[in-house]
């Protein structure tokens, strides 16, 4: 059950051997899946080679989302390559600094687009280019990586907070609108993890130690469980699923 044999996935948001991405991708291959990475920049790529060649990747380019056309890009290559796309994961998230330290209310008309544009928009854009290589593919599935901080008001969270519910929102609304091409999405709600990414929150190690503190298991999930779901999100056992918020934060966003 839940085999990826035959699978053609893209992951986007590998930054280092730390990061969900990278946990997600390697499940996916252990799975069967045969996949596509990308890698931010050239100061990135040292970091992400390897793993792209641990995963015996197929397709490795450069994306930078903000950057015009590289998006564009990394799914020209992939019709180009595979003529289809069975699943994608979008594991990308940023703000400026000064605009996420601090309060929403005092956040810069530009820091909060560009944190929408790279958080959340790229993931519609991601949707729509996926679109007619899914429906090759006779369906497929989108995800997604939020937190609950888009729910309810976590401490330092700021900025990110009102994004990656908008990011939640837009999954919703690609589900209802991709639903009858057989293209299903998914956002994937993970507790606190020190990635890359997380690092540029302040406080973020206090957070960890109070989800681990709160969680009925007392203890964070990994890279590797996180991956664990998408495998089954991705598969064709979870057919009939799609529009879901999927937690795997071991409990943390049960408790008050």
């Amino acid at each position: 059950m839940f085999s990826l044999n035959g699978k053609r996935g893209l992951v986007i948001g590998i930054a280092n051997d730390q990061s969900i991405a990278y946990g997600c991708a390697r499940q996916f291959r252990r799975q069967g899946a045969e996949l596509a990475v990308t890698y931010l920049n050239t100061k990135a790529e040292p970091y992400v080679r390897p793993l792209a060649d641990e995963l015996e990747a197929g397709i490795v380019f450069p994306c930078d989302v903000r950057e015009p056309g590289q998006l564009e890009a990394v799914f020209a290559e992939i019709e180009a390559r595979w003529g289809r796309l069975d699943f994608l994961l979008h594991s990308i998230a940023y703000a400026p600094k000064n605009d996420l330290h601090g309060r929403v209310v005092d956040c810069s008309q530009a820091g909060f687009l560009q944190a929408m544009d790279v958080s959340c928009h790229s993931f519609l854009r991601m949707a729509k280019l996926a679109e007619p290589l899914m429906e090759k593919a006779g369906g497929g599935c989108l995800m997604t990586v939020t937190f609950y901080g888009a729910e309810k008001v976590v401490q330092h969270y700021n900025l990110m907070g009102p994004v990656k519910a908008a990011l939640e929102a837009a999954t919703r609304y690609m589900a209802a609108e991709l639903g009858e091409k057989g293209i299903r999405a998914h956002a994937i709600s993970p507790g606190p993890l020190l990635t890359r990414a997380a690092s540029g929150l302040d406080r973020f190690e206090a957070l960890m130690d109070q989800a681990r503190d709160q969680a009925p298991g007392r203890r964070l999930v990994t890279i590797d469980e996180i991956g664990a779901l998408a495998v089954y999100l991705a598969s064709d056992e979870a057919a009939a699923s799609t529009g879901t918020l999927a937690y795997i934060d071991g409990g943390y966003s049960i408790m008050d």
